[in-house]
């Protein structure tokens, strides 16, 4: 484990280290005749500021080592959360079901992006949810932070590809969040209007990570509605104002109703020194789809029926008008796509042990790995996307419809997000959410 140049460019070094065979007990075992047990991973609150590898260097080796730090930074944002933005170290992850979490209190985008351009309140604080919400329980929801305040409002997929409903008949809701460094930069160089963006004279360039401090994140959700035929405990949950919004699709009514709802998918972009390109983690619910060519070998999955004989075409999104104001819409029929390879599948076991042991019965376990994306020659001259890999990488809850291998058009974190810009046409570096501005 060390810095090393490769792949044209500095592979920085580690803030963590995952457990490990030594030698020394490898030989041991050999003595007595055991075969080498794998030790499992260490569980901390702590967020990696950087990625560690280790020697000799491979794209295997450095994908494992990508995978690792992704699953080091979604335990450390899942912790429960002590303050905004500062994980509990008085309690493991897991130990309280429903409570805050630590990226739970990071800034949403409808908190920095306001009606008129107007200036975001600063970190810490929260814009009222919409009127329509009224006051519906605050004194009762006992949450730290903005937790109480959450709103997801967005019933439609990244990129307007179409919403996602659940076996429930219930739409999918999404959000999107930055930690303080990145909203700082936001707010700093007024990039959270449209007359910011306008007057401001380069491309945005959010800082990334060095050794020891962490760069700027940015985390997209995805939550379904939890119903009669989901079981919460296997779910983590919050309660939030699931708001229909007027604004998102012709026809909606504004509404708003205080309700439980399940985590079911993930995304994480950080920003780490000598990658500009970012890395993209992403991750699952369990049971939100079986995979094309494997068995189905579950009775509920979130999103597709076993043996249904008139479903929805799979991954097909549902027809229009779009309103997640109707009480039942025929659910979704959604199959991965792309299947997760033998060493992730591993690594997957390897964390969920490792958070069952810390904690019997914890919801996190539930929760897997489908990938990690990242730049294999991030300073190339030629190719701004620095040839990811792996080439596609896809969420079944963010990136349904757009799931495949078909180049330009199949879902690529850092493919597609070279294309984002700022309202006024300037490069946003890898994000489209400047694009909010007003």
């Amino acid at each position: 484990m060390k810095k090393s140049t490769l792949l044209f460019y500095t592979l920085p070094a580690a803030l963590l280290l995952s457990a490990c065979n030594t030698a020394a007990t490898e030989n041991k075992q050999a003595a007595a005749g055991q075969a080498a047990v794998t030790p499992l991973p260490v569980i901390s609150p702590v967020l990696p500021a950087d990625a560690q590898f280790h020697e000799p260097f491979s794209l295997e080796s450095l994908q494992h080592d990508f995978d690792v730090f992704s699953w080091e930074s979604f335990i450390a944002l899942n912790w429960p959360a002590a303050a905004v933005g500062v994980a509990d170290t008085s309690v493991n992850i897991g130990q309280k079901p429903g409570a805050a979490t630590v990226w739970q209190t990071y800034k949403e985008s409808r908190d920095i992006f306001l009606p008129g351009g107007a200036t975001p309140p600063p970190w810490g604080k929260d814009v009222p949810p919409p009127p329509v919400c009224g006051d519906q329980g605050f004194p009762v929801l006992n949450q730290i932070a903005k937790v109480p305040n959450n709103v997801l409002d967005e019933s439609a997929e990244p990129f307007q590809t179409g919403p996602l409903v659940d076996q429930n008949g219930q739409y999918t809701r999404f959000e999107i969040l930055t930690n303080d460094v990145m909203f700082n930069y936001i707010a700093e160089k007024n990039l959270y209007s449209k007359a910011g963006q306008e007057a401001f004279a380069s491309g945005a360039d959010f800082p990334f990570g060095t050794d020891t401090e962490v760069g700027s994140i940015m985390l997209k959700a995805s939550w379904k509605v939890l119903g009669n035929n989901d079981d919460p405990q296997k779910f983590h949950t919050t309660k939030a104002y699931v708001y229909d919004n007027p604004d998102e699709h012709a026809g909606v009514k504004a509404a708003c109703k205080l309700q439980t709802v399940g985590l079911v998918g993930f995304h994480i972009g950080t920003k780490l020194k000598g990658n500009p390109q970012w890395i993209w983690s992403t991750f699952e619910h369990v049971d939100n789809a079986p995979t094309q060519g494997e068995a189905i070998n579950k009775k509920h999955y979130n999103y597709y029926k076993p043996d249904c004989k008139d479903c929805a075409a799979v991954n097909t999104p549902p027809p229009r008008p779009w309103n997640p104001g109707n009480a039942y819409t025929q659910p979704s029929q959604v199959m991965r796509v792309i299947a997760l390879d033998k060493p992730t599948k591993e690594l997957n076991a390897s964390y969920q042990a490792a958070l069952e042991k810390l904690v019997p019965g914890s919801v996190w376990v539930n929760y897997e790995l489908i990938s990690t994306q990242w730049p294999t020659n991030a300073g190339s001259k030629t190719d701004p996307t620095g040839a990811p890999a792996p080439a596609f990488l896809a969420n079944t809850t963010l990136e349904t419809y757009i799931q495949g291998t078909v180049r330009q058009t199949s879902s690529s974190c850092i493919q597609c997000h070279n294309n984002a810009t700022m309202t006024s046409g300037k490069f946003s570096d890898f994000t489209y959410l400047l694009q909010r501005a007003q």
